[in-house]
């Protein structure tokens, strides 16, 4: 006898007939999603189509219930979206009860809310074939283009997608995206983002599996190859030593079906020369590798320069633990409880001045902002997914590996993070999941 999944498949339900108002709905569902990606470098804009998306989704997936016909979603998909979504969430609305700012805890746990229809839209965005792959497709052109763009700021000085955006603001406002001060102390490959927004690392590394999985698919090995590489120059030179952590992972579980092991240490050979090169002709790349060895020195203050100031910070998150063990201190409460926690309140920051501002540690920071309740509610979140894996048909994990590959190296609990709930980070998190969600549960009989 076959065990069956805690949400089993529903082969039972009426496909969504083309021109119908569902299949109407669902074509705009994968152009919604890849707008909201593209539109990144202008956060302001992206939660705008975000919320529309959100505001979309609802509306019309209510419509439809009540005049009883096809769903835009399977029921399985619909459960699985829905759950990771109260994996991410409740912990957020629980830790509000006794936060450190209530009405800010409270503000932003109601704001939450707006990622639950999203999910939908993006899940119905990946649920038939004909969507998954203009979804997929789409958010592998955008990756691509960013590592195209940022090879060109390593040639030129500047990025021109993001100059071009720049100068388009100057143009409308008299101002441009970044101060002055913050385009004059920029010391890393900041890509379309630009430089008062330095997570390009992170988000390259987490949308690579979408480029990498279509560049082998049209081009086997050598398309595989020739994207693993510029990624991964674009990933030294941009000098997010997570990102680098993150890349190496996509690298190992894309790499390993396509080329095997000895392919695979080709690439680490090769990898390895490049990033000696890389060290030594760039500055910028070689302190990182600098301040990285200083871990090996074995004083604590050389730990802490090594991990830029992350030692400390995580101190402080052990402080806020122990003191709020069930539900922390309210989740983004990390600023306002840090100075009371701060280990060494008299030394100077190694990040400059101010508090920390999250955890930079996923584990750390679910428990220090939401407590063990939070932990609980994300690992049961985290167990539905890979249950729902683990039963799959082998056609629905091929089908997901691209948007599973990036969820799992994103979460990826051995690795320093940027905040979850944040509203940038915590969105292309919940992306993520959705896309891992639909693709899995997709109905594709239609």
């Amino acid at each position: 006898m076959t065990r069956s999944s805690s949400i089993p498949p529903s082969s039972a339900e009426p496909t969504v007939l083309p021109g119908s108002p569902g299949s109407r709905a669902g074509r705009w569902a994968p152009w919604w999603v890849i707008a909201f990606v593209a539109l990144w470098p202008l956060p302001g804009i992206a939660e705008g189509v975000l919320v529309l998306g959100a505001l979309y989704a609802a509306v019309r997936m209510v419509q439809l219930r009540l005049q009883g016909k096809q769903r835009l979603l399977s029921s399985p998909a619909w459960a699985l979206t829905s759950i990771l979504f109260l994996g991410y969430w409740l912990p957020q609305a629980f830790s509000a009860f006794d936060a450190i700012d209530p009405g800010t805890a409270w503000r932003k746990a109601a704001a939450g809310l707006r990622y639950l229809p999203f999910m939908w839209l993006v899940a119905i965005a990946v649920a038939t074939p004909q969507r998954r792959a203009l979804t997929l497709g789409g958010l592998a052109v955008i990756t691509g283009l960013w590592t195209v763009d940022a090879l060109a700021q390593a040639i030129v000085g500047s990025s021109p997608l993001f100059w071009s955006m720049d100068q388009l603001k100057w143009a409308v406002s008299g101002h441009g995206l970044c101060s002055p001060q913050e385009m004059a102390a920029v010391d890393r490959l900041s890509g379309v983002l630009g430089p008062c927004n330095l997570k390009f690392g992170q988000v390259l590394a987490s949308l690579s599996p979408f480029l990498l999985f279509a560049a082998s698919r049209r081009a086997g090995i050598l398309g595989w190859s020739l994207v693993a590489a510029a990624v991964g120059v674009v990933l030294v030179l941009a000098g997010s030593r997570a990102a680098w952590l993150t890349y190496a992972l996509v690298l190992v579980l894309s790499g390993w079906r396509l080329i095997g092991v000895r392919g695979l240490l080709a690439c680490v050979a090769v990898g390895a020369v490049a990033a000696i090169v890389l060290t030594v002709s760039v500055p910028q790349v070689g302190d990182r590798v600098a301040r990285t060895a200083m871990a090996w020195e074995g004083e604590n203050d050389g730990v802490n320069q090594a991990l830029s100031g992350r030692a400390q910070i995580w101190a402080a998150a052990t402080c806020m633990i122990e003191a709020h063990p069930i539900n922390g201190v309210g989740a983004r409460g990390f600023r306002d409880a840090y100075p009371a926690c701060n280990p060494d309140p008299a030394a100077q920051e190694v990040w400059g001045a101010g508090p920390a501002l999250h955890a930079h540690q996923i584990v750390l920071e679910i428990l220090a902002e939401t407590g063990l309740l939070g932990l609980l509610l994300w690992l049961a979140a985290v167990a539905q997914a890979w249950r729902a894996w683990r039963f799959a048909p082998p056609e629905a994990r091929e089908r997901a590996r691209p948007a599973m590959l990036a969820l799992a190296v994103t979460v990826f609990p051995l690795n320093t993070h940027l905040a979850f709930y944040s509203t940038f980070w915590g969105g292309l998190t919940l992306l993520l999941a959705a896309l891992y969600a639909g693709s899995l549960l997709a109905r594709d009989d239609g």
